[in-house]
C-alpha cells in the first residue's frame, strides 16, 4: 500500500485534516513522538537533544559536537525502518521531509492556509491573541524553514516542487482537503512497484550507513542505489585522500554495501573545516570569565587542541546557556561582576549536576578552594595554568561525563 506524508504550516487545521484522512483510509498515524522515541531507543541520544534537531537554533557547539547531524541521522534510521515493516502508514509532522524523495509510493502532501486564515484559526480554535498567534507562526515557520534547507536544500518549505499535492485547506474545506488526499492514493503514479520498493530498500541502507557513520563522528551526505553507496562530503578537507580511505574502509564493512564511492560536493568551497567527532575529546566546554583577551584567547588555544568552547563573561550569560544549551564541562573564573563563580557553582551543580566544573583562578584562598570542591567541582586550578595541564583536566572531566551517559 501507498504511504502518506503530511508537512504543514501551525494553525493549518492539519490535525482535523489527518483524522479524517485516517479515519477514511484506515491508514495507522505516525507522529513525530514516535520516530523521536524510535529514535532515542535506538541511538542512546537523549530525546531533548533529538527533539532539538528540529529547531531553527541550534547549539553553540554543534561545530564540534556534530549533535544534530547525529540526531537526524537517527531519525532517518527510525523512519527507513517504519517504511520498510509497515505499509497503510501516514506520517505527519517534521519526520515527513526525512524520506528520500525518489521513493514514488510515497503521496507528499503540504496543508497549507494563508497568515490571515492562520490566526483566525488560532483565535477560534485556541483562544489565542493575534500577536501571540503571529509569534508562534513566525517560530514555527522558521523551525519548518531550517529543518526543510538542511534536508533537501531548499529555502521554502512550501515550495510545490516538494510535494504531490499542496493543500489549500481554509479555501477548500477541511473535509475536501481530506477527500483530495484520499483520492490521490488512487493515482497510479504513487502505487507500490518493485522500483519504488528498491528506493525504499536505498533509503534504509543510506540510513544505516549514515548511523553507522556518525558512531564514528563523521557527517557526510548518504545515498544508496541497488547496494551502490555515495558519499558526499560537503566540506572543505585538508587531506581529502585519507579521509576518504576513512569513509571508504567503515562503510565497506556495513552489511548490504557492494561498494562505496566518495565525492566532494558543491559546499567543498565552504570555509568552514571538516572535523570528525572525536568522542574522547571535550567538544562542549563553556567558558566563563570576565576577562575577556583571557578567555578568548584560551578558546582559540583549546580549538586548536580539536576542543569545542563557547564563551561568556559574567555569572548570568553562564546560567542562561546552561539552561537553553547545556554545556558538558566548565571552565569557571571566581571572582566576577554580579553573579561569582561560587555561587554559580552552586546553581549548576544543584540543577546539573551532571556537568563538571573546573575553577580557574587567579585570586581565589584556601578557602575558596575548600568550598568548591565541597560544592562538587571537578578540579581547581590557578592562573596561569599551563595548557597541557589544563587540556589533561579537560579530557579527565569528559571521561567523567561520558560514564555517566
Amino acid at each position: 500500500m501507498s504511504v502518506i506524508t503530511v508537512f504543514n504550516g501551525l494553525f493549518s487545521e492539519a490535525g482535523v485534516v489527518v483524522k479524517r484522512v485516517v479515519d477514511a483510509t484506515g491508514y495507522r498515524l505516525v507522529t513525530d513522538q514516535e520516530i523521536v522515541a524510535e529514535a532515542v531507543r535506538l541511538s542512546g541520544m537523549s530525546e531533548d537533544k533529538i527533539t532539538r534537531s528540529f529547531q531553527a537554533k541550534g547549539s553553540v557547539f554543534n561545530t564540534f559536537s556534530h549533535e544534530k547531524e547525529r540526531a537526524v541521522a537517527w531519525l532517518r534510521f527510525a523512519m527507513a525502518q517504519k517504511l520498510m515493516e509497515q505499509d497503510k502508514l501516514l506520517f505527519s509532522g517534521f519526520a515527513s521531509q526525512l524520506p528520500a524523495p525518489d521513493i514514488d509510493h510515497i503521496l507528499k502532501v503540504c496543508l497549507v492556509s494563508s497568515m490571515k486564515e492562520r490566526l483566525a484559526v488560532a483565535e477560534k480554535a485556541e483562544g489565542f491573541a493575534e500577536k501571540h498567534a503571529l509569534k508562534l507562526i513566525h517560530k514555527d515557520d522558521g523551525d519548518r524553514a531550517t529543518w526543510v534547507e538542511s534536508l533537501k536544500g531548499v529555502k521554502d518549505p512550501w515550495a510545490e516542487s516538494l510535494y504531490d499535492i499542496v493543500v489549500p485547506v481554509a479555501s477548500v474545506g477541511v473535509d475536501r482537503s481530506a477527500d483530495l488526499i484520499v483520492e490521490q492514493l488512487a493515482n497510479d503514479a504513487v502505487q507500490v512497484s518493485e522500483i519504488s520498493q528498491a528506493r525504499a530498500a536505498d533509503f534504509m541502507l543510506a540510513a544505516k550507513v549514515g548511523t553507522v557513520l556518525a558512531t564514528e563522528g563523521h557527517t557526510v551526505s548518504v545515498t544508496a542505489r541497488d547496494r551502490a553507496v555515495t558519499l558526499t562530503i560537503n566540506k572543505h578537507v585538508l587531506m581529502l585522500e585519507r579521509l576518504e580511505r576513512e569513509l571508504t574502509d567503515i562503510v565497506s564493512a556495513v552489511d548490504g554495501v557492494d561498494s562505496v564511492k566518495t565525492m566532494v560536493g558543491k559546499g567543498f568551497h565552504q570555509t568552514d573545516i571538516y572535523r570528525k567527532m572525536d568522542f574522547d575529546i571535550p567538544s562542549k566546554v563553556l567558558l566563563v570569565d570576565d576577562e575577556r583577551e583571557f578567555v578568548q584567547t584560551l578558546s582559540e588555544r583549546l580549538m586548536m587542541r580539536d576542543m569545542g568552547s563557547a564563551v561568556v563573561f559574567d555569572g548570568e550569560s553562564a546560567l542562561n546557556l546552561v539552561r537553553d544549551d547545556e554545556p558538558e564541562v566548565m571552565i569557571l573564573d571566581l571572582k566576577m561582576p554580579g553573579i561569582d563563580g561560587i555561587e554559580v557553582l552552586r546553581r549548576v551543580k544543584a540543577d546539573h549536576p551532571n556537568i563538571q566544573v573546573i575553577i580557574l583562578t587567579g585570586h581565589g584562598s584556601e578557602k575558596d578552594r575548600q568550598i568548591c570542591m565541597e560544592l562538587g567541582a571537578f578540579a581547581y586550578l590557578h592562573k596561569p595554568v599551563d595548557i597541557d595541564v589544563l587540556s589533561e583536566t579537560l579530557k579527565a572531566a569528559n571521561e567523567k561525563v561520558q560514564e555517566t551517559k
